[in-house]
């Protein structure tokens, strides 16, 4: 908790710097106050979450259920979002990316280093994630510059996870210079150039969409966490994450011509 909201803290100055030398617009009496904060109390528990989740679960499992934010954003948006309606193809790979996510729910008595409960709090960390992105879309935060919406989130964040965060066991677990190095990579890496840049595709791109971006980073994930961390990837994960990554391609998949002109038409209508 303590690292998130240091991290947070940090990158408020390499965001700041780079929204003044650009001259992008800040402002906090524009209207986007109220959804600004709640845009960071949704930040905020996206990390309180994900970081427990690392607690209680493997780095794979945690990977796998906190990057199927683009099957809950889907739906949302397919109710919230105009023009964003899902087609027979997306339906049926959200119909996959849900049976994988409840395939590996039941299975991890698979692997003793998870449970549940961690699985639990990955999943509800993406829909923070998912909810932030909905929420930039349908509220002023769509007429603000991305660096404000980034600046909200930071600033609260960094404000309750610091607060927060003596509850949570130690402020600091043996630091090394390579913890230093990932920390500052994250800093300004992840947080003051990647954060901002996802915001940017936000405001252009459907958000269920862009969504699709994120596919990799299961598969990163879990690799990452099999080389480095001996996470066990049993057959049953394995085909849980297929189902998944599957069910993300469908349900991402750009709508054909005459399936956009039947969605333009309804609108019309």
């Amino acid at each position: 908790m303590f690292q998130a909201g240091l991290r947070s803290a940090c990158a408020i100055v390499p965001v700041l710097a780079f929204a003044l030398y650009a001259k992008r617009r800040l402002s906090v009496t524009d209207g986007s106050l109220a959804p600004g904060l709640m845009n960071g109390l949704l930040f905020s528990a996206e990390f309180c979450l994900l970081f427990l989740a690392l607690d209680y679960t493997t780095v794979a499992r945690a990977s796998l259920f906190f990057y199927t934010m683009p099957v809950w954003l889907a739906i949302a948006a397919h109710f919230l979002l105009p023009g964003e309606r899902l087609t027979p193809t997306k339906a049926l790979g959200l119909g996959l990316a849900v049976t994988g996510v409840a395939l590996a729910l039941l299975g991890n008595d698979d692997d003793p280093a998870a449970t549940l409960t961690g699985d639990l709090l990955a999943i509800a960390a993406a829909l923070c994630w998912g909810s932030i992105a909905l929420w930039t879309r349908v509220s002023r935060l769509q007429h603000c510059s991305h660096e404000m919406n980034l600046l909200y989130q930071l600033a609260v964040s960094a404000v309750l996870l610091i607060a927060v965060a003596p509850l949570f066991d130690d402020l600091v677990r043996e630091p090394t210079g390579l913890i230093v190095g990932i920390f500052t990579f994250q800093v300004v890496v992840i947080v003051a150039i990647g954060f901002v840049v996802w915001f940017w595709l936000l405001s252009i791109y459907p958000a269920s969409n862009i969504a699709s971006f994120s596919l990799l980073a299961p598969l990163a994930g879990v690799f990452s966490g099999w080389l480095i961390f001996d996470d066990p990837l049993t057959l049953g994960f394995m085909a849980s994450l297929g189902l998944v990554l599957a069910g993300l391609v469908l349900a991402n998949r750009p709508a054909g011509a005459a399936a956009q002109a039947r969605a333009t038409g309804q609108r019309d209508a």
